[in-house]
């Protein structure tokens, strides 16, 4: 139920990001949060409407849509556009679960399925600020490296914990999936996982090959957007 992927970013383009955040413009996080969750949240956020943020918006966004482990893992029909966070000086964001429905700025709305954490910070810059998912009545603690990224369902409980040293820069967005079902998506993501596997080593004309592939599309077919 938690999918990593590593090296998501490219040495160069997590440089790219780095540098543009260097110069940006922060402002309160729990400006964007719920009242619920706004006084559990003490962080900061790159202004959404910033040139900075457009840019690396509009860079995260293509990446998204061409890479395909995550398009494997999440079976995307809408992102939310990324968003920016900065911890430091203690900052962290205490235990909540994200909104079952966005609004998004064209007035449609977006149901989060999935929640995705990009790291943009390493791991040994920053003292603390796992990202904590509450799933499966276990607590899972996940701090990445940079360039790396986490999805897990929305419907989680989860926290940041406090960044008493160092900065912890991240990326952060929501996805729409085809598929609502959590354990409908991650069953296609392994069978799709084998056959990819199974393509490499036995060909794309192996008979069972074929038969995986027409397997999973109708299983998509029959499950998309139930």
């Amino acid at each position: 139920m938690l999918t990593v992927i590593n090296n998501f970013l490219s040495a160069s383009e997590l440089a790219h990001f780095r540098q543009t955040l260097d110069g940006a413009n922060w402002q309160d996080g729990a400006r964007s949060a719920g009242q619920l969750a706004a006084p559990l949240k003490t962080n900061l956020q790159l202004d959404d409407s910033s040139a900075a943020a457009r840019r690396l918006v509009t860079s995260l966004s293509a990446k998204l849509s061409q890479h395909p482990l995550f398009i494997s893992a999440a079976l995307p029909d809408k992102i939310y556009p990324p968003k920016f966070n900065c911890y430091q000086n203690d900052g962290h964001y205490g235990q909540h679960i994200d909104s079952a429905i966005m609004r998004l700025a064209d007035g449609s709305s977006l149901r989060s399925d999935l929640s995705a954490t990009l790291f943009l910070s390493q791991a040994q810059d920053y003292e603390g600020g796992e990202l904590c998912v509450e799933i499966g009545g276990c607590l899972q603690e996940i701090k990445l490296d940079a360039g790396d990224m986490i999805l897990y369902p929305a419907n989680c409980l989860h926290e940041v914990k406090p960044v008493p040293k160092g900065q912890r820069l991240a990326a952060f967005f929501w996805v729409q999936s085809l598929i609502r079902s959590h354990q409908q998506r991650q069953q296609l993501f392994e069978l799709d996982q084998s056959i990819q596997a199974l393509t490499i080593k036995l060909g794309s004309d192996d008979e069972e090959v074929r038969r995986l592939s027409a397997l999973y599309h109708n299983l998509l077919r029959e499950w998309a957007y139930a």
